[in-house]
């Protein structure tokens, strides 16, 4: 009985992680998804929701030629994780966490 357990709380952290590139998302998702498990937390995911594309036009030339232009795009992909009955240490070791550069990361406390 000597034995102290972390209290399990019903609270919910919804994390949802944002980035250009898809290697990067995926090395901050088994980040989380590693610390998580350490302190106990019940994991939901990752759940690859869609990909947002932006698409840009632009003219090749400045004032001649309006047929040529040229198409860029930029790929938002995002991701997301549900822990649920989550500790005291599992806030602490999240809020801890180093990501990779170029990730952004939203958390929700439900």
């Amino acid at each position: 009985m000597a034995e102290k357990k972390a209290a399990k709380t019903k609270q919910k952290i919804r994390i949802t992680l944002k980035a250009f590139d898809h290697t990067v998302i995926d090395k901050a998702v088994k980040m989380i998804i590693e610390t998580a498990e350490r302190s106990g937390a019940i994991i939901a995911g990752p759940i690859p929701l869609p990909t947002k594309i932006k698409k840009f036009t632009v003219n090749k030339s400045t004032f001649v030629a309006k047929d040529a232009r040229e198409q860029f795009e930029m790929r938002i992909h995002k991701r997301l994780i549900e822990l649920r009955e989550t500790t005291a240490t599992t806030i602490d070791s999240l809020s801890n966490l180093a990501l990779p550069a170029g990730v952004d990361i939203e958390i929700k406390m439900l």
